[in-house]
């Protein structure tokens, strides 16, 4: 059920690509809260226009970033889209159901590209369980590729719909596609609001390639992560499918592990579960695992040494990270394992990234090695072959 609120507009506040935070002041001498609006949904908001909030997710705590969620407008109508192309339809039968030009529609310029594209062509496809991964992927990429004496990477982010569904939601997106560090984002499943619009993670590779022209593809949900703390239920296990989706269209797939050394849940320290059921349970088809190669001098401690602050605390991580890894990668999994020095050049590369990295309310510094096992992904896909 929804928890509904009204109330009145009486700041618009900052905006990027996509979104619109404002203010709002509720009914009933309720205060005000945060609110978040998608202008090509709800129309543009304007100070003193009267609105419907959805709060459930803010007054349960949930991951919204603190925000109420603007249905609609109650004093004025938005006007109706002008007449355009495309009969794709996401977020189906809800009440802010959508229709978007897919990449895939027949009405797309694309359509003939991909009515018959059925290959990626070795095509690197990095994919990872949570989108805090997207920014530390390509920051490996570019510093990978510039070790090379290659120019940086032209990616594209297929972002499926285990997450948020508006990619306005990510000011990650918003950030990377500014500063030129990803050229597109294409929406797929009930995900929308991309630079292109996919029916399927498939179709959304095959418009990385043949309309993006990406030499590199990160795949992950969009912000947010649903997780029940079983093994099977949780919106990453879907990473496991994206691996498939790469393989069985020719593309070369790379698994970002998830690695925390912060984590106060014990399934989540080292390599989270996570990334053990999607990959180990789920990719059926053989992937390239990275490995991150932890350095023994990062900041702050693992969590699970804190108590002991032994110079060795990230040696120990390490060996837990490469002994979990293990059970991915042969012998005694299907998948390929790739050692990646994740030290201080990509330390420095990820402190150089145009958007905030943060990973479960952890920053950089909290927790290196969530964005060095991903970074480490990105470094390895730019440079890797199908060998």
């Amino acid at each position: 059920m929804i928890a509904w609120r009204a109330g009145v507009v009486t700041e618009c506040r900052a905006r990027w690509d996509g979104a619109c935070e404002s203010t709002v002041a509720l009914d009933g001498d309720g205060g005000t809260v945060r609110a978040l609006s998608y202008p090509h949904l709800v129309g543009e908001l304007v100070p003193g226009a009267r609105v419907m909030l959805n709060a459930t997710a803010l007054l349960r705590g949930l991951g919204t970033g603190g925000y109420a969620l603007v249905v609609a407008r109650t004093d004025a109508l938005v006007p109706d889209p002008l007449p355009r192309p495309g009969h794709l339809v996401k977020a189906r039968y809800t009440p802010l159901q959508a229709m978007v030009l897919g990449v895939d529609d027949q009405e797309s310029p694309h359509h003939a590209v991909l009515r018959d594209a059925d290959d990626l062509a070795g095509l690197p496809v990095v994919v990872a369980d949570l989108h805090s991964a997207l920014p530390a992927v390509v920051a490996g990429a570019r510093v990978a590729a510039a070790r090379a004496g290659r120019a940086a990477p032209r990616v594209a982010y297929v972002m499926t719909d285990g997450g948020a569904l508006p990619a306005w939601f990510s000011r990650a997106v918003d950030g990377l596609r500014d500063a030129g560090w990803i050229d597109a984002c294409v929406t797929t499943g009930q995900a929308f609001g991309g630079d292109h619009e996919a029916v399927t993670v498939h179709t959304g590779l095959l418009a990385a390639r043949h309309v993006v022209g990406a030499d590199l593809v990160v795949v992950a949900q969009g912000p947010g992560n649903l997780g029940t703390g079983t093994r099977w239920g949780f919106s990453g296990v879907a990473a496991g499918e994206a691996l498939n989706a790469a393989a069985v269209l020719g593309g070369l797939p790379v698994a970002s592990l998830r690695v925390s050394g912060a984590d106060a849940r014990e399934r989540h320290l080292g390599v989270s579960h996570h990334s053990l059921t999607a990959y180990g349970r789920v990719a059926l088809a053989p992937a390239h695992v990275v490995v991150p190669a932890l350095p023994p001098d990062l900041p702050g401690t693992p969590r699970d040494l804190m108590a002991d602050p032994d110079p060795g605390a990230w040696s120990a991580l390490a060996d837990r990270v490469a002994a979990q890894a293990a059970t991915l990668t042969a012998p005694a999994g299907r998948h390929r394992a790739v050692t990646v020095e994740a030290g201080t050049e990509l330390l420095d590369a990820l402190r150089g990234t145009p958007v905030r990295l943060s990973t479960m309310g952890r920053g950089l510094d909290a927790d290196p090695a969530a964005f060095l096992a991903a970074a480490a992904a990105g470094a390895y896909a730019v440079t890797a072959t199908g060998d």
